[in-house]
């Protein structure tokens, strides 16, 4: 691609472990594991990962530790070839990591569970994002997560609202939002349950996703400013309302689905990319559904995030466009 889209990424990197079981244990209970794996990961590093996978020019700002975990994970970024020179590291406060159980069923259906603890990337300070006040101008979009200080979050949401640049939140996990914040985003992308917490609107109904409610959910957002509010529903799809419309997207059919950590990274990834590519929205949505489905057909977090020959592969053999 001769523009390739430059995303700045503010969020969080951690160290994943994984542990995989028959079943979830109940309240002491102890059951024996059928596999382990450590995978680096943290929503933001996905995310910027994700997109520099499929071509975009990526900037990373973070904080790690000094440790191994801190290492690997740097590493890793570097590897993705994204620019890291923005990424601090704390002098008393670990890398973060996370225990993520993931319970496969006899059919090959997965669930997770994760705890997560965030060492380094709550130590942002706000004076450490003095080097990019005006840095912030020189990209095509700012993609945040809610895995650092939500103060961080704030400060560079207005920091590029000021330059004009688009800014996209994942509002993951879930965090009340203030009235500020909304009105400097461009785009935010809860989850069904996200979106349910910040609008008292249940998504799911009776066990099935409910696209009025869906739309309802995301109308409330567009009040509080979100110009773009895009909100994922599983494996019925995403859901986007703007300017233009509402549109819903289903997901990608007949994937076998072995690890489900990393797929709404990987969606909001390859979303922010196609945005920039200047994509129309339901070629976005479709590309973002098509990533996403690849990400959760392979173990890990990062590890399982595609290229865009990966991807384009896929649409290509589904009859559907693919990115050049």
């Amino acid at each position: 691609m001769e523009n390739r889209p430059k995303i700045l990424v503010v969020g969080s990197l951690v160290m994943d472990q994984i542990m995989t079981t028959a079943v979830f244990p109940r309240p002491g209970q102890t059951v024996l594991g059928k596999g382990f794996c450590k995978a680096p990961g943290g929503k933001g590093a996905n995310q910027a990962v994700q997109m520099s996978r499929l071509g975009a020019d990526v900037a990373m700002f973070g904080k790690l530790g000094h440790d191994s975990n801190g290492s690997e994970l740097i590493a890793a970024c570097r590897e993705a070839g994204i620019d890291c020179s923005m990424i601090h590291f704390d002098e008393h406060e670990p890398s973060a990591c996370s225990v993520i159980i993931l319970e496969v069923q006899p059919d090959g259906s997965t669930q997770n569970r994760i705890i997560v603890n965030s060492g380094a990337n709550m130590s942002i300070r706000p004076e450490e994002l003095k080097e990019l006040e005006d840095k912030v101008a020189s990209f095509d979009m700012v993609a945040l997560q809610l895995e650092i200080p939500m103060q961080i979050n704030e400060l560079i949401a207005e920091y590029a609202y000021k330059k004009g640049v688009p800014v996209m939140l994942n509002s993951a996990p879930y965090a009340p939002l203030s009235d500020s914040l909304l009105s400097h985003l461009s785009f935010i992308s809860p989850n069904e349950t996200e979106a349910e917490d910040l609008t008292g609107i249940a998504i799911r109904v009776d066990g099935k996703v409910d696209l009025t409610n869906a739309k309802c959910a995301a109308m409330q957002l567009r009040r509080k400013g979100v110009k773009n509010v895009l909100i994922t529903l599983g494996s019925a799809g995403a859901l986007l309302l703007n300017d233009d419309g509402c549109i819903h997207s289903p997901c990608a059919t007949n994937i076998s689905a072995v690890d489900p950590t990393a797929a709404g990274d990987s969606f909001v990834g390859a979303f922010c990319y196609a945005v920039c590519c200047g994509r129309p929205w339901e070629e976005v949505l479709e590309f973002a559904n098509h990533c996403a489905a690849l990400t959760v057909s392979a173990m890990g977090a990062m590890p399982s995030l595609p290229t865009l020959d990966k991807v384009n592969g896929m649409l290509k053999s589904r009859g559907k466009r693919s990115f050049s």
